[in-house]
């Protein structure tokens, strides 16, 4: 009992277990962020009031969420469909070639290092503890960390995305419409940094690194909206 307390203990240090939440989170936020702070810097570069501007991001903001959080539970349902379909498969085999899939057990363990006999026996005793979930982990490496909840994914994507996208549309709602790209700008900026900071933290990464690409990539896509503002501004 002491063991796999202290065994669990150990495996709650690492961060790969946050993986597929963090993903999901980091790019809703991303997106959030960028997009919405992007589709307003485009409408306040090619307007000089306030109601177009606004108007804009608040659907930008609503309609992103939505589709974020659509686009991410459909791909993770996609990859569990595939997961399952897969199990079934090898369970199926299992079934009705076992001694073949014994020796495929075994063939891996060699290739990962051990000797033929100890690969033989490592597989031999998974086999009778477990042979479908020693296949499942070791021939299709499928384990607990790498399957995601579609709902959770498609839950923390669109929360992410909404709550980037709100500090662009507080500023459409209050910063001066004159100097709207700017306040845009460097507020976005702002958000990304921190993003990348929580990011980095939170996944046990580099902070530096996190931080700087997050933030080229969205000086990148404001700008190239607010050239588009420019260019085809039409003074609404």
């Amino acid at each position: 009992m002491d063991q796999k307390v202290n065994i669990d203990n150990y495996l709650d240090t690492h961060y790969i277990h946050r993986s597929n939440w963090l993903r999901a989170a980091v790019l809703g936020a991303n997106d959030g962020i960028i997009s919405v702070s992007s589709l307003a810097i485009g409408i306040a570069a090619a307007t000089t009031t306030r109601e177009p501007i606004a108007l804009a991001t608040l659907a930008g903001l609503v309609a992103g969420a939505l589709s974020m959080a659509a686009g991410e539970y459909v791909s993770v349902s996609s990859q569990t469909d595939i997961e399952k379909a897969d199990i079934a498969r090898e369970a199926q085999e299992l079934e009705e070639m076992p001694e073949e899939e014994l020796k495929i057990l075994a063939q891996i363990y060699e290739r990962r290092g051990l000797s033929k006999e100890t690969a033989m026996k490592v597989a031999l005793e998974l086999t009778e503890a477990d042979a479908l979930a020693a296949h499942v982990r070791d021939e299709l490496g499928i384990t607990e960390m790498s399957q995601a909840n579609p709902i959770q994914a498609a839950f923390a994507s669109g929360a992410a995305f909404t709550a980037g996208g709100v500090l662009p549309l507080l500023v459409a709602l209050f910063a001066p419409v004159p100097q709207m790209e700017y306040f845009l700008y460097g507020f976005t900026i702002l958000s990304l940094v921190v993003l990348g900071a929580v990011s980095a933290k939170t996944g046990g990464s580099g902070m530096r690194k996190a931080v700087l690409r997050i933030t080229i990539w969205g000086t990148v896509a404001m700008g190239a909206s607010a050239l588009v503002g420019y260019l085809f501004g039409v003074n609404v």
